[in-house]
């Protein structure tokens, strides 16, 4: 029978491991307690520090008995994401943990499939998270109090993780058995050309992705895990932030999985005529005197050069390059965002000129690689009309 796992460091919260475990073992699902703990454990759990310590590649000697606290975390955090996805009977994970056992147990659980509940109890459930979640899909709850004992209020907050895990549990996600499933990429900025491709392909699951960099990579991950059949990728622009400092960027890894999947790409460059900063006050100093555009309070949108995206272009081009599946980019001469349209703010012929150029100088045309130009707007309805006849084509 699937069982939850309770993960902890049993040698620093003994008692909120004992106390979740409790919570959780009045539900019908069977409960193992885990110790990511690098030293002597206060407790005895299900499954010891030893046991995932022997998962780390270098074996269990690189993870137990370290000197340096911040190695010692770093290497049980690397042998616990060894351990997880390995175990094939887990209803749901919960973990509780302050800095160290945070970054032990997340790094964990963003090794395991989406849909399956994770919930981690953390001093550090606010701020700067990313580097926590990743691109998992794992609830990070704060804990208010330290977790440095039992008291009225953290009580409280156990409780009410643990019942969140007991109704997860109790009621799992139906399997889906629906339609071939295609990753799409969209920006506020062309959200009308996702929009009417989305709704061209009734016989599709359509999965849209904010390009916010988290969504450029979760795409990717979902095709690298067998779970998306092509993608329709309209919104490059995390480049753009990924090659000149914005808030927003992918990794140089982008595109990598249409070259490791080799599954069908249709593609284009929506949204890289801007990089993307926070409030004005963010934008680095250097920056000072370039054109911007207030999209918000929040967030401020910088013009891309000429120089900027000749330099975009031959990055996208050299990635294109490097997939040997069917590729087919789709250029709309007459505007790359809802910004850049004749009389828009972000209006700039020879930027998307230099864009353009320098896409086609450096893609290689293959029979299964392709550039076409098209004298439409990116948001034009027959732009999206095109993306979707050439994804039939291709797919």
């Amino acid at each position: 029978m699937p069982h939850i796992l309770v993960i902890g460091t049993a040698d620093t919260k003994p008692q909120e491991l004992a106390c979740l475990a409790t919570l959780l073992r009045a539900g019908p699902c069977p409960v193992l307690t885990v110790n990511v703990g690098t030293r002597t454990a206060a407790m005895a759990c299900d499954i010891a520090a030893e046991t995932i310590a022997a998962h780390h590649p270098d074996g269990p000697q690189a993870v137990l008995n370290l000197t340096d606290r911040g190695k010692a975390v770093g290497a049980m955090a690397t042998a616990l994401a060894q351990y997880l996805p390995k175990q094939p009977d887990i209803a749901g994970i919960i973990g509780i943990g302050g800095g160290g056992g945070t970054a032990i147990i997340t790094a964990g659980m963003r090794e395991l499939p989406y849909g399956l509940p994770k919930i981690m109890v953390s001093t550090l459930a606010s701020g700067q998270t990313a580097p926590y979640i990743g691109i998992s899909d794992l609830i990070l709850m704060p804990s208010v109090t330290d977790l440095a004992g039992l008291n009225t209020l953290n009580r409280m907050i156990l409780h009410n993780a643990a019942q969140a895990m007991l109704g997860m549990t109790a009621n799992p996600a139906p399997k889906q058995q629906g339609l071939p499933a295609v990753g799409l990429t969209m920006f506020g900025v062309t959200t009308s050309c996702v929009t009417a491709i989305t709704a061209a392909l009734p016989d599709r699951d359509c999965l849209t992705f904010h390009a916010t960099g988290t969504g450029g990579r979760t795409m990717e991950k979902l095709a690298d895990s067998g779970l998306l059949t092509a993608f329709i990728d309209i919104t490059t622009t995390e480049v753009a932030d990924l090659l000149f400092g914005g808030v927003l960027a992918c990794t140089e890894d982008r595109l990598g999985a249409v070259a490791r999947t080799k599954l069908p790409w249709v593609g284009s460059v929506g949204a890289l005529d801007m990089v993307n900063f926070g409030a004005p006050e963010t934008v680095p100093p250097h920056l000072k005197g370039r054109l911007f555009y207030h999209h918000n309070p929040q967030v401020t949108l910088m013009r891309t050069t000429p120089a900027e995206n000749a330099r975009i272009g031959h990055w996208i081009a050299t990635k294109l390059n490097q997939c040997s599946g069917p590729v087919h980019l789709l250029i709309p001469e007459l505007g790359i965002s809802a910004l850049d349209i004749a009389g828009g703010p972000f209006h700039d012929p020879a930027a998307n000129t230099a864009l353009f150029t320098a896409l086609e100088d450096r893609l290689i045309p293959t029979f299964n690689r392709k550039i076409t130009r098209l004298p439409l707007h990116i948001n034009d309805p027959a732009f999206a009309a095109a993306c979707v006849q050439t994804y039939r084509e291709i797919s």
